[in-house]
């Protein structure tokens, strides 16, 4: 698999750490994005390195990324506010990188599904996936501007996404594949292969849609 190299994001007045893969002959990627900033949450989630195995493993280019305020990116929480620009920023620097008017794809892991949700909601993305987005604890909009496959991802014990609000975004996105997984909960603890299946079958959708 090919190795990934940091690089730095330019985001408004911050500069991103992030790390970055662009397979040779790659015309599509995926930005990820991580959990809660204020909780621990960073690139080197183990969702998030397992999302970004998993894209790489199917050849597509990947970027991921510590939000404002994280590791050695400048600047501080702001509430998922700066966070979205953060997000846009990343889509921007991965079209860049593949060649300018590439398909890119956005892809993220609780607080950064949420962040995901919110940018989907106001900007063209060429997919989108939503792993254990935290709809008991945060607002997450439905997202408009997709022109790719959906994918919804969450553990059957997801403390933080009770089952009626998953059945409410079902109806909302009737097009979005969603994807339960039994005996785990918020954080995939040893269940990091059927999520990496779900996110396999999702990459596959992004290359032939």
């Amino acid at each position: 698999m090919i190795a990934e190299r940091s690089t730095t994001v330019r985001a408004g007045a911050e500069t991103l750490e992030a790390r970055v893969a662009v397979p040779s002959g790659a015309r599509l990627g995926v930005v990820i994005s991580h959990p809660h900033p204020l909780y621990g949450g960073d690139m080197d989630s183990p969702v998030v390195a397992r999302m970004v195995e998993v894209c790489l493993g199917r050849g597509l280019a990947t970027l991921r990324f510590n939000f404002r305020g994280v590791g050695a990116s400048t600047g501080r929480h702001d509430e998922g506010r700066g966070e979205r620009e953060d997000v846009r920023a990343s889509l921007d620097h991965l079209r860049q990188a593949l060649g300018g008017d590439a398909r890119v794809a956005l892809a993220g892991y609780s607080f950064g599904a949420a962040v995901a949700a919110a940018v989907a909601a106001t900007t063209p993305v060429g997919g989108l996936a939503l792993v254990a987005p935290p709809l008991r604890v945060a607002e997450v909009r439905l997202p408009s501007g997709v022109t790719g496959p959906v994918l919804v991802v969450v553990g059957a014990e997801d403390q933080y996404c009770p089952a009626s609000a998953l059945e409410t975004m079902r109806a909302g996105l009737p097009a979005a594949t969603v994807v339960v997984i039994e005996g785990t909960d918020h954080f995939f603890f040893g269940s990091l292969t059927p999520l990496g299946d779900a996110v396999g079958a999702w990459a596959d959708a992004l290359l032939v849609s």
